[in-house]
C-alpha cells in the first residue's frame, strides 16, 4: 500500500483538514494557541498516519497507524463538540463537519477490518 495518496480514507482525510482550516478561521483570535491549534494539529493528524502508515511495508504496521489516526478522529470530535458549546463554531458547520467525521471514522474502521481478514 505504498501510494496513500490512492486511498480514498486518506483523501477524505485531507478534506476534512481543509473543512477544518475553513471553519477554525473564524474561531476567536486568543484560541489560535489554544483549541484552535489542537482541532488543527488532531485533523491534520488522521491523513498524516494514514500515510506514515501505508508506507511502512506491512499490514500490521499499517493497522497500527489506523489505530492512531482513529484515536486522533476521537480527539478532534471531542475538541469540535467544545468548540460548538463554546459558539465558536455554528450548529450547521459542526452538524456538516461531525458527518464527515463519523465517514471517516467508519472507513478508517473499515480498512483495520480488511487488514485482518487478508
Amino acid at each position: 500500500m505504498k501510494n496513500f495518496k490512492n486511498l480514498k480514507v486518506w483523501q477524505k482525510g485531507i478534506d476534512l483538514v481543509v473543512d477544518i482550516y475553513k471553519s477554525t478561521s473564524t474561531f476567536p483570535k486568543e484560541e489560535i494557541y489554544g483549541l484552535t491549534s489542537q482541532i488543527k494539529r488532531s485533523a491534520i493528524s488522521v491523513p498524516s498516519n494514514i500515510a506514515e502508515g501505508s508506507g511502512r511495508g506491512s499490514d500490521k504496521e499499517l493497522n497500527r497507524f489506523l489505530d492512531i489516526a482513529l484515536g486522533s478522529s476521537f480527539e478532534l470530535e471531542t475538541q469540535l463538540i467544545l468548540a460548538n458549546k463554546l459558539n465558536f463554531l455554528s450548529d450547521n458547520d459542526f452538524s456538516e463537519i461531525i458527518t464527515s467525521l463519523d465517514e471517516e471514522q467508519r472507513m478508517i474502521t473499515g480498512l483495520q477490518k480488511n487488514l485482518k481478514q487478508s
